[in-house]
């Protein structure tokens, strides 16, 4: 069996009994950054199983090593540096696999940066699209933004902490002045989110040091999350 397995965003505290079981069963683990589950296993006191290093640009080369090691019997975890393998982290492709091949995996749930954020943020949570990251270039920036200018839906996605200030003036030329929320290092000791309009995160985060991960969560386009409609009503 492969056990795709989420784990901590940031408070280890959040890696559920299910998959600390998993972990302990498994004589393969495929991860992101061998030393850093290598940190999670120690914390829980499992013994250091054969891990192999499963991260992005190694992805596809690996899939068949390690769909071979679970039609040979073993018990293969797969986990990313932190939230769910596959959510813009690798896994896609070894789950595919599997899910083609009819090799059996299963996938124990836990932390997620988009659900924490999203309800973090206190927009809407009725319905939500996730895009992982933006791209960097400033016109494709501002198109990807664009593509849900007139959505209803709210808007997750991740971006690096040295761009948040691009971002966000991105957002705000493509959609208009409306509430968001940037969320940083989640479940951590430092955890940090800012919330109010575009405009106002803007000047906030110009210039502004920003250090950990980042979640941006931004309103869809609904008047009662618009600046100019909220001057209105007032």
């Amino acid at each position: 069996m492969l056990h795709v397995i989420a784990t901590p965003i940031g408070n280890l505290g959040d890696l559920s009994p299910r998959a600390q079981d998993a972990l302990r069963s498994a004589s393969l683990v495929a991860c992101e950054d061998t030393r850093r589950t290598w940190q999670l296993l120690s914390h829980i006191g499992v013994p250091r199983p054969e891990m192999l290093s499963y991260r992005q640009g190694n992805e596809e080369r690996l899939v068949d090593r390690i769909v071979a090691a679970v039609r040979a019997g073993r018990e293969v975890a797969l986990c990313s540096d932190g939230g769910y393998p596959g959510i813009s982290d690798p896994g896609y492709r070894l789950i595919r696999a599997c899910a083609q091949a009819n090799v059996p995996y299963d996938v124990i749930p836990g932390a997620s940066a988009v659900n924490v954020a999203l309800l973090m943020s206190g927009l809407s949570t009725s319905s939500f699209t996730f895009r992982g990251f933006p791209p960097r270039g400033p016109g494709a920036l501002r198109n990807w933004f664009a593509e849900d200018r007139d959505k209803p839906h709210t808007l997750v996605c991740y971006e690096s902490p040295f761009r948040v200030a691009a971002t966000l003036e991105a957002a705000l030329d493509a959609l208009g002045d409306r509430e968001a929320a940037v969320c940083i290092e989640l479940t951590k000791l430092h955890e940090r989110v800012s919330r109010g309009y575009l405009s106002d995160l803007v000047r906030e985060f110009r210039g502004a040091e920003v250090k950990g991960e980042v979640t941006l969560v931004i309103a869809g386009d609904n008047p009662k999350f618009r600046r100019s409609d909220a001057r209105d009503d007032s």
